[in-house]
């Protein structure tokens, strides 16, 4: 174990690891067997608890291996305001996105497709948004922005710990 595991940073860090590797549906041994053994459960598990350091060249590699920017797999620079404050963006599953039926999901595809546009994003996988963006999306659902929340997470384009991530109108 090296001195940068176990730290706040090294903890938020695995939990973005997590994170992506959920919103992929895949588990650690899935991660195993899709990367034909490339990728060990053992080494992502170590990864996502913050028992093991990675290097920038392996959170390269697995940004790569996920299809995701490595900025989303970084946590926000400053691990005690990580600590204390929610994340200030949310991760869609744009692929589950296009199984939901079309008069529920358009108004939510046309605003990821927005974004995708103005970012120059079109991995098509996922898609982080910020907490302002649930706002606004909350607005033109006509809902609560933990109410659509629990919508998308039902639809499968949010994970449950989204659920956790979420500031709550007062």
């Amino acid at each position: 174990m090296t001195e940068e595991a176990h730290t706040p940073y090294a903890k938020a860090l695995g939990q973005r690891l997590r994170a992506i590797r959920m919103q992929q549906g895949l588990s650690l041994h899935g991660v195993e067997e899709k990367s034909r053994g490339r990728w060990k459960a053992v080494v992502v598990g170590s990864y996502e608890r913050g028992d093991r350091a990675v290097t920038v060249q392996r959170l390269a590699e697995l940004a790569d291996f996920y299809s995701v920017p490595i900025n989303e797999l970084l946590p926000d620079a400053t691990p005690a305001a990580a600590a204390t404050e929610p994340p200030p963006r949310l991760v869609l599953d744009l692929e589950k996105l296009q199984h939901i039926p079309a008069d529920q999901a358009a108004p939510l595809a046309r605003y990821t497709a927005t974004i995708q546009s103005q970012r120059g994003d079109y991995n098509g996988r996922v898609l982080s948004i910020r907490q302002e963006d649930l706002r606004t999306l909350a607005v033109i659902y006509d809902e609560t922005p933990s109410q659509l929340t629990n919508q998308l997470i039902n639809w499968g384009v949010l994970n449950e710990e989204a659920r956790h991530t979420i500031e709550l109108p007062a």
